[in-house]
């Protein structure tokens, strides 16, 4: 039997599992609007951007390194695909970590399209492959947004993991203690007299109390439409749809009644997690991609 080595030969190689990565990770950065924008690039053991990607889009005011991103990330590289998890910008140059509350609120919703294109480009001009976008939480809603309303033949798929669905008049009392009504009267009208830069003081924004915003700011993300409720704007996907829900899920509330009517098992399917929550941790992050390998196969 080869003793060769010995003890320093065993403690090495155990060095060597805990060390050596199953995938490439760095960060990469482009520019949009005079910002800098940075994202989490992974790259599966022996693959190359020709094999294909999953972009990643964070929730509200979060960024790419929360857990849920990351937890997603490392299993999906797993498996075998390409990541990429963008850091929406907010406005912000070149940002990381949370957006500060303290910050006066001059990003839109839709400004996530524009910055998602921009990542699309810059992935189109490494020569990637095939384009899936991944969405979570307010990320699901701009995903699918802008599957909705862009088409560019390299994204194949979208997969919405508990996607916001609309207006929460009354969650916003309860964090803001004002009324929703009486802020966004007062920003549609600033912003339809051509006046949407005025800063509305200590108004307050998403989970940002008496922060300061700007009215046209404030209507991106209170409009009284239906551009912000998910089910309303899946029928129009140009792409096939994959919603995932959590059975424990407090934030997205009435996701399953809302999708499962329009769900046909081919342009638009839907899975729900039992035991999961909004943010997906842990081992729930294998049944997320479980269910994302079955939507790439053309199994769900």
């Amino acid at each position: 039997m080869y003793q060769g080595g010995g003890p320093n030969f065993f403690w090495l190689f155990l060095v060597f599992l805990v060390v050596v990565p199953s995938s490439r990770a760095e960060e990469v950065k482009t520019h949009y609007s005079g910002l800098t924008l940075n994202a989490q690039l992974q790259l599966s053991e022996g693959k190359s951007l020709r094999d294909g990607i999953v972009i990643l889009v964070h929730g509200t005011l979060t960024h790419n390194g929360m857990e849920t991103i990351n937890n997603l990330a490392e299993v999906i590289n797993e498996r075998g695909l390409n990541t990429l998890a963008i850091n929406l910008s907010l406005g912000i140059n070149d940002r990381h970590g949370m957006y500060e509350s303290s910050f006066t609120s001059r990003h839109k919703h839709d400004d996530a399209l524009e910055e998602i294109a921009v990542w699309i480009e810059w992935l189109k001009s490494k020569n990637v492959g095939e384009i899936i976008l991944l969405g979570h939480s307010r990320g699901g809603t701009q995903v699918a947004r802008y599957v909705t309303l862009k088409r560019d033949s390299r994204v194949s798929k979208a997969v919405l993991l508990a996607p916001t669905m609309g207006l929460n008049r009354e969650r916003f009392r309860q964090t803001h203690g004002t009324p929703l009504g009486e802020v966004l009267t007062k920003a549609e009208t600033l912003v339809k007299g051509g006046n949407g830069d005025q800063i509305l003081k200590g108004a307050g924004i998403l989970y940002c109390k008496n922060a300061d915003v700007a009215a046209s700011s404030f209507v991106s993300y209170y409009r009284s439409d239906n551009r912000l409720n998910t089910s309303s704007i899946l029928g129009a996907s140009k792409v096939p749809v994959l919603v995932i829900g959590g059975g424990n899920d407090a934030i997205a509330l009435g996701l399953a009644e809302a999708v499962k009517p329009i769900a046909d098992g081919k342009h638009i399917s839907f899975k729900v997690i039992d035991d999961a929550d909004h943010f997906f941790l842990d081992l729930f992050a294998e049944d997320v991609v479980d269910f994302i390998d079955q939507f790439v196969a053309g199994r769900t």
